[in-house]
């Protein structure tokens, strides 16, 4: 990835990935306007304001992507200080827009990337078209969930942003998770960044927000990894990270 990101790249990559779900909602509200006087003007004027309906909700999700991926402080990473010397482990799901930031940010850091994307679980065309126009890196470890290579206690931080969530399974999330607190200092800390199943993120992306887990969901899978949520934050109303470590750590 570039060692910057360049204007409109959050927005643009997003209408790329999902070219298919924006072309299938383009031909429908096409075919609103040119078919819609065949029906009765009870059933046209209901499809009129459901093809408007739909065109503002696309219209406002990609003007909120643009705010959180292209506006915001989101990949300044202000979260993770303090590594300049420690061992990360930066681990995604297929599609890596941080690794880059965090090499420029701390070069004395020893990073560690990794992929746990498998072909026969994350089947969404999304991921497909971004691994085919940002093909991985060739130092990016492939990983399974639900065993990190790595010894015990081997990371000052373990970081998971935009990714976790892509781990559709609560056993393999909560496998995964102790996996991370396995492989994590006892003094180290976990960083989770992920959009939340809440109001905000259902007003900015309708439907969409099925996609995402709720604050109460990943609390849970925490405690079942033998986590605790130290912290949780902000980057902007739309995405939360929350600061983990092993329970019963003392800072």
């Amino acid at each position: 990835m570039e060692l910057t990101r360049k204007s409109f790249q959050g927005v643009l990559n997003i209408l790329r990935f999902n070219r298919h779900f924006y072309a299938v909602a383009t031909a429908i509200l096409l075919a609103v306007i040119l078919f819609n006087k065949v029906f009765p003007n009870a059933i046209r004027n209901f499809l009129i304001a459901g093809a408007l309906l739909v065109l503002f909700g696309m219209i406002f999700s990609l003007f909120v992507s643009f705010y959180i991926y292209d506006v915001s402080d989101l990949y300044r990473l202000k979260w993770l200080e303090d590594s300049g010397q420690g061992k990360i482990l930066n681990i995604h799901a297929g599609f890596d827009e941080t690794s880059t930031i965090i090499r420029n940010k701390f070069p004395g850091a020893n990073l560690i990337v990794c992929d746990f994307y498998d072909a026969a679980k994350h089947t969404e065309l999304s991921i497909k078209r971004a691994r085919n126009i940002y093909p991985p890196d060739s130092r990016v470890i492939s990983v399974r969930t639900d065993r990190l290579p790595f010894p015990d206690n081997t990371f000052d931080k373990s970081l998971s942003i935009l990714s976790a969530h892509e781990i559709r399974s609560d056993i393999e999330r909560v496998q995964f998770f102790l996996e991370l607190s396995r492989i994590t200092k006892p003094s180290g800390q976990v960083f989770i960044t992920e959009h939340l199943r809440d109001l905000n993120n259902f007003l900015a992306y309708t439907i969409g927000f099925f996609h995402f887990y709720s604050r109460k969901c990943w609390f849970r899978t925490f405690k079942r990894s033998n986590l605790t949520v130290k912290q949780e934050f902000k980057t902007t109303p739309f995405v939360t990270t929350f600061v983990l470590e092993r329970n019963g750590n003392t800072v």
